[in-house]
């Protein structure tokens, strides 16, 4: 009878042989003798297990443990009771599924010098028994990321010495008794790939050796478990086309309507504001419904309750109130707007004063005036007149420390800044450093107040507000542009310059260094004179509406990329 201590002190001896050492996981440098261990260990199992014949490559104690040198191929003869088997310079060159399921009962797999360089998914599928896996000192440079699964007992495991980059996330999912690991030795890229591997060492109940870093440049040598994985940036988005919308437009404003996204566009030469909404059997944007307003160049949407207002700015023809009384009611026009004052529209804002919903349209006719428009019963009503005589251009609604302020840009003098003061509208500042501003968006990031000035050529700026002040931040090259809109879509603070002679540039603000970076160029298609942007999330995604002036709308959908992946 044989000895089952004997057999499984004979394993070990041989394994410890084979690598030079007494314990599975000793130190992955290669021996100074690493020629000569081979024989020695073949003298040990030769001594455990009696004579091999001659020519024999694979011989084993019974139906125990088994060793292979220099055999072509794996093992198919043993007996599905084995307990061992270790694989020294075989001819093997991958791993494929299922390569060891007529040995079921394995407890321990140990490959060593091997030539293989691949191990497929599924590769150790059957071996629901195996505690100790290593794969060592061989040529492997890729594995699948489900090439472990089924493994439920492991709790030894060794990649250590091979030519591993990097490895599949999620490789290790289901091994959940695993206490040691070992992956030192291997020449790991440490960029974005090992990202998930540093998340998720800190998770697991196990001793990891992680080894040091081959590459980029500046990691070199360091070691993995040093590394922060805060400081890795491998998340990336683009904006790709979705979907056109037939006519040219100047303005887009989304808003939500009892419960449900929409998006309203002006639609100048169309004559009308045309109302889109989701189509969940399509899965793309349809009409659902327009109004009547020739020579429109904004519709600015108000939702109260179960009313929907839409202010239509017109250049000709007076500007109109439309309101629709309830969700099973189509729009229809409620007033005509301040038709004296309202002479050459050329942008409407909504803003909120003592709670009160309120309409600034700017007006860029000289005999004309800018207008605050406030509710009072069931419509609107001028409540104040502004910078009269200054053709304005663009408003642009804000709060700075906790009150209401008002932005005017106009085409005589640099942007003007009122703040919200006993019931009325005060100058309160200009903007310095800032003439021919066409436009003005802002945002707020970090706790601080940004403004994007949009200048037609030359450079559109961003400034920051300093407390008393908006103060020049950073410069970008203008190419014929008319906005330069912030969108804050998702995690990301986006800003968009658009360009009627090239592409249009997406922008993304860097929270470490507080300025805007070059993202992406928005196209192919390209847009033609581009007026301004909207987002709005629609079914779990979110959408870009680019309004065209000499071209369709075009709609683009946000997406995040893991580069960790």
């Amino acid at each position: 009878m044989h000895n089952p201590a004997r057999v499984r002190l004979g394993c070990h001896i041989a394994m410890g042989c084979l690598r030079g050492k007494g314990h599975p996981f000793s130190s992955p440098g290669r021996d100074e003798n690493r020629e000569n261990v081979p024989s020695a260990c073949l003298w040990v199992t030769s001594f455990m297990n009696g004579q091999r014949q001659e020519g024999e490559r694979c011989w084993a104690e019974h139906s125990y443990s088994a060793l292979c040198e220099g055999s072509l191929d794996l093992p198919e003869s043993f007996s599905p009771t084995l307990l061992s088997l270790s694989l020294v310079r075989t001819g093997v060159t991958q791993l494929k599924a299922g390569s060891f399921l007529r040995v079921p009962s394995l407890h321990l797999l140990l490959f060593t010098s091997n030539s293989f360089s691949v191990i497929e998914d599924d590769a150790f599928a059957g071996l629901s028994h195996l505690q100790y896996l290593f794969i060592e000192d061989n040529e492997i440079g890729s594995i699948s990321k489900n090439a472990l699964r089924g493994l439920r007992s492991l709790t030894h495991l060794s990649l250590a010495n091979n030519h591993l980059e990097t490895l599949p996330r999620f490789l290790f999912r289901g091994l959940e008794t695993l206490t040691h690991v070992d992956l030192r030795g291997n020449p790991f890229q440490c960029d974005c790939r090992v990202l998930w591997l540093l998340q998720w060492i800190p998770t697991v109940n196990a001793s990891v050796g992680t080894g040091a870093c081959a590459g980029p440049a500046a990691l070199a040598h360091m070691q993995l478990h040093h590394l922060d994985p805060k400081t890795f940036k491998c998340r990336a988005i683009e904006l790709s086309w979705f979907q056109t919308v037939g006519e040219s437009a100047l303005g887009v404003e989304a808003f939500s309507y009892q419960g449900e996204p929409h998006v309203v566009l002006a639609q100048p030469f169309a004559g009308r504001c045309l109302i889109l909404t989701w189509d969940y059997s399509l899965q793309r944007f349809r009409q659902e419904e327009e109004l009547s307003a020739p020579s429109v160049v904004s519709c600015k949407p108000l939702v109260l309750g179960r009313r929907l207002f839409v202010l239509a700015a017109r250049l000709w023809g007076g500007s109109q109130l439309w309101a629709r009384p309830g969700p099973d009611l189509r729009l229809a026009p409620l007033q005509a707007l301040a038709p004296r004052r309202l002479l050459r529209p050329n942008d409407a804002e909504l803003l909120w004063l003592d709670g009160q919903p309120c309409f600034v349209v700017a007006d860029a006719s000289k005999a004309g005036s800018t207008t605050l428009l406030c509710r009072d019963g069931p419509g609107f009503y001028p409540r104040q007149s502004l910078h009269a005589w200054h053709r304005d251009t663009d408003a642009e609604a804000l709060e700075l420390d906790g009150r209401p302020h008002l932005l005017l840009a106009s085409a005589s003098q640099r942007p003007v800044l009122f703040h919200w003061f006993g019931g009325r509208f005060e100058r309160r500042t200009d903007i310095p450093e800032a003439e021919d501003v066409y436009a003005t968006r802002h945002f707020q990031a970090s706790g601080d107040v940004f403004l994007c000035l949009t200048r037609y050529i030359g450079d559109s700026m961003v400034m920051r507000w300093d407390g008393s002040m908006f103060r020049l931040l950073q410069q970008l090259p203008s190419r014929g542009a008319h906005v330069f809109q912030p969108l804050l879509i998702a995690r990301d603070q986006l800003a968009i310059l658009g360009s009627d002679f090239a592409f249009s540039q997406v922008f993304r603000l860097e929270p470490d260094r507080g300025l805007l970076e070059p993202l992406q160029e928005l196209g192919p298609p390209a847009l033609v004179a581009p007026r301004a942007f909207a987002h709005i999330t629609m079914a779990g995604r979110r959408f870009l509406f680019a309004a065209c002036f000499k071209g369709p709308t075009q709609i683009y959908q946000h997406h995040e990329l893991d580069l960790s992946a």
